[in-house]
């Protein structure tokens, strides 16, 4: 059955003629080879019967309503489909930007916890419990904190040693914005969920005559995340519960662990309690250190049921800074008060770019992507500014939010833009966060995650997110510092204990304005984000009025076109000695090449992928090929092979889920044909896009892929660190965008689906030459209009 998919999606497809030659040894090691393997075995593990994995309509665990925006998300969507493409999304409560993300934490068919990375797999049919802090749609696994386990018997030590599985259908969950509930069969309670910014909120209700039990476990932690330092003390009369883990998971364990802390408030008095440290119970004690740490709260029985509330709040500072985020975020208010407020907490930003028209799945698709765009970074100050810097010192954040948790490889590209155009205030906060872990740990952070650089991927995309913020009008922040800190970056070596890794091989890019592959891994990747960033720079020190530095470091940018070789007209390695490497196989992708002998200077992809990795200079990638014509005939070539269905295995063709890919849509407007950006934009989001747990083609990378649809579903696309937009097709008859002081009405006529071209765009009345606009025309707002066609424009 896999190989029948891998065929069908084209990993085997028979190539373009031209690179027939490339293709005889490639098909061989075909990357599809690689993954019916671990398909299988991931699929096995992890998933449940094909038909429970495909959306359905989930039933109303409660009467409980979404608002009138949040109606139309569906949290379920990429958390599902094959484990190694899944969106890694979770469905439990948050709010926007938030410090808890609270959900259910799944186990495999054979016990092992959920491949899902954010914790819930849709396939899985178990769960452990619901704990309250995650990464959202990453491929690194962290967080996990405080599961709580509903049950209705003490815990013995066998529950210790093979944790409590608990069934699950998701005929019975349901969740929106603010809100997850799910029916336990095994318990017949129901759990429900919802969240302020820094506290989780739970009732469970277990029916009459049951004695309740829930079980804090201090210890836990997603994937194979270890906790140390484990506390945990009973307070208040037995009503409150504090205490502490150091998680160490995917990243937090590269800067020394996240040590986090709780302070957990119940409705009711607790009837008797035990606290487990490893397999030994503890008898009389109230409070213990440990690992792992386990409370097992009893309840006395009630005739008519048994409703439980329990707010658990965290904080990255101290047990006083979390029972502070408790008493401001949900004294006096009960569970259905403060889901009340999460309802109206997402309404908001939901509301900050409304669409009309399309059909009901596509607005399901495009309000899901943009509550999902704003589900990180996480606001890690405490409600009185407080936060652990990257010194590991207490610092305040008085005027401004401290954020962290930046997939920035990944948001460049899409959701900060998103922020900048709709939440600039919310952008100015971020590019103040980046700041401060500047001033306090040495650089820019790369992948910046809880209070430590983790040095993830590679290249320096602080430095376009803050040149484009900055020449998109944020200007309220040390600008000259940051700048400082990208230039020191671009032109050296990070010096040898530092704990930002910089960009690795600058020496040789600055010697053979390359890097050549026998002295730096990754030569063809790194060339090209090191030139985006430079390009950015420029665009930056000229914006600054430094003339020589934007003079030098847009010449570094053209250092790409050192790698391109005339003869294959591709981006190929080449040595240090200016000979490219000769046997080249731009299809291999790196996941198949086991031996690392092919694609060692490319990273996520194949050299077919990194063809078109040129976003800042269009022109001048075009400038490469043999003819205007012929990069057209390729670059349409690399989309028409692609396999039309979402979250399939990826080929050597367009992949959507592949980073550097993310722009290729958008090349044709600078080829001169606008009407193919409209024609491929729209069929990715027509064909990589869905409405079920499957619906995203690949990781969402903290809304990097969800941000994608919010914009070109518009007809908009920003050029990452600059203030450009291109235009493209909109699928919507009318938008309303909140920016500046007036809205930007974008309004497309005739719309529908048929009516996929632009003919003529006006903006405010006045038509609009090329396909760009700039930042400071849409935000001063009026009306953007786009005249549609069934043709292409003449």
């Amino acid at each position: 059955m896999l190989l029948g998919l891998v065929l069908k999606n084209g990993v085997m497809a028979e190539p373009p003629s031209e690179q027939k030659s490339f293709y005889i040894i490639d098909r061989l090691s075909s990357f599809g080879l690689w993954l019916m393997g671990l398909c299988l075995v991931g699929w096995w593990l992890n998933s449940s019967p094909p038909n429970v994995v495909v959306a359905g309509e989930y039933s109303e665990a409660t009467e409980t309503q979404p608002g009138e925006l949040g109606r139309w998300v569906n949290p379920f969507i990429g958390t599902g489909g094959v484990t190694v493409l899944c969106g890694n999304n979770f469905p439990g409560p948050t709010l926007p930007f938030g410090m808890v993300r609270l959900s259910p934490d799944t186990v495999t068919q054979f016990g092992g916890k959920a491949s899902n990375m954010s914790g819930y797999y849709y396939g899985d049919r178990h769960l452990l419990g619901f704990s309250h802090t995650r990464l959202v749609g990453t491929g690194a696994i962290d967080g996990g904190n405080f599961l709580v386990t509903p049950a209705d018997a003490p815990l013995t030590s066998d529950g210790l040693v093979q944790p409590e599985r608990l069934a699950f259908s998701h005929d019975s969950e349901r969740a929106f914005p603010g809100y997850y509930a799910v029916h336990l069969p095994d318990l017949d309670g129901l759990v429900e969920l919802t969240a302020t910014r820094r506290v989780g909120v739970h009732r469970y209700t277990f029916t009459a005559g049951q004695t309740p039990h829930l079980r804090l476990h201090v210890s836990s932690a997603l994937g194979k995340g270890r906790a140390e330092e484990c506390q945990v003390r009973m307070v208040d009369g037995q009503l409150e519960i504090e205490g502490a883990a150091r998680t160490f998971g995917s990243f937090s364990s590269r800067w020394g662990g996240a040590k986090t802390y709780f302070v957990a408030r119940l409705n009711r008095p607790v009837a008797d309690y035990a606290i487990w440290q490893g397999q030994q119970r503890l008898e009389d004690a109230v409070a213990a250190e440990g690992e792992p740490l386990v409370v097992d709260l009893a309840f006395s029985p009630d005739a008519r049921g048994t409703i439980i509330e329990l707010k658990l709040a965290v904080s990255y500072v101290s047990i006083d800074g979390a029972r502070a985020n408790l008493e401001a975020e949900t004294a006096g208010a009960d569970f259905d008060q403060l889901l009340a407020r999460a309802t109206q907490a997402w309404e908001q930003p939901l509301g900050l770019a409304r669409v009309e028209g399309g059909t009901d799945e596509q607005r399901t698709i495009y309000y899901t992507a943009l509550y999902r765009a704003l589900n990180m970074p996480t606001e890690f100050n405490d409600v009185d500014g407080r936060y652990i810097g990257f010194d590991k010192q207490i610092h305040q954040a008085d005027d401004f939010r401290y954020y962290t948790d930046m997939s920035l490889w990944d948001t460049f590209r899409t959701t900060h833009p998103l922020y900048t155009l709709i939440l600039p205030g919310h952008q100015r906060d971020m590019v103040r966060s980046l700041v401060e872990m500047a001033r306090q740990g040495g650089f820019l952070p790369r992948w910046p995650s809880g209070s430590g650089y983790t040095n993830s991927m590679f290249g320096t995309p602080a430095d376009l997110m803050v040149a484009e913020s900055y020449l998109k009008g944020i200007r309220d922040f040390d600008v000259q510092f940051a700048y400082d800190a990208m230039k020191r970056t671009a032109l050296a070596p990070t010096p040898p204990g530092s704990k930002f890794s910089g960009r690795a091989g600058i020496e040789h890019y600055l010697q053979y304005q390359y890097c050549p592959y026998d002295l730096v891994p990754q030569s063809v990747s790194k060339t090209l984000e090191f030139c985006y960033a430079d390009f950015a720079i420029a665009r930056l020190a000229e914006a600054l009025g430094h003339t020589d530095d934007a003079a030098m470091f847009d010449r570094h940018a053209r250092f790409y076109r050192n790698l391109w070789n005339p003869e294959t007209e591709y981006f190929q390695p080449r040595d240090s000695q200016g000979e490219f490497f000769a046997d080249f196989r731009p299809l291999m992708l790196t996941y198949a090449d086991f031996t690392r002998s092919y694609t060692t200077a490319y990273v996520e992809g194949s050299a077919l992928h990194w063809r078109w990795a040129v976003p800042q200079d269009p022109e001048g990638l075009i400038g490469l090929f043999r003819s205007r014509e012929y990069f057209v005939e390729q670059l349409e070539e690399f989309f028409r092979s692609s396999p039309p269905e979402v979250g399939v295995l990826p080929t050597a063709y367009y992949w959507h889920g592949n980073q550097p890919d993310l722009f290729a849509p958008f090349l044709f407007n600078s080829a001169g044909r606008p009407d193919l950006t409209q024609k491929w934009s729209r069929w990715v989001l027509q064909h990589k896009y869905g409405s079920g747990p499957d619906g995203l083609d690949g990781n969402d990378d903290g809304g990097t892929l969800s941000a994608w649809y919010v914009f070109a579903s518009l007809g908009l696309y920003p050029v990452a660190g600059t203030d450009r937009y291109e235009l493209t097709s909109p699928i919507w008859s009318r938008a309303q965008l909140a920016v500046g002081e007036r809205p930007l009405v974008i309004v497309a006529e005739p719309s529908g689906p048929g009516h996929i071209y632009v003919r003529r765009v006006l903006l405010n009345g006045q038509p609009i030459s090329g396909s760009q606009l700039r930042h400071e025309q849409l935000v001063e707002g009026g009306e953007l209009r786009f005249e549609m066609s069934d043709q292409p424009a003449g």
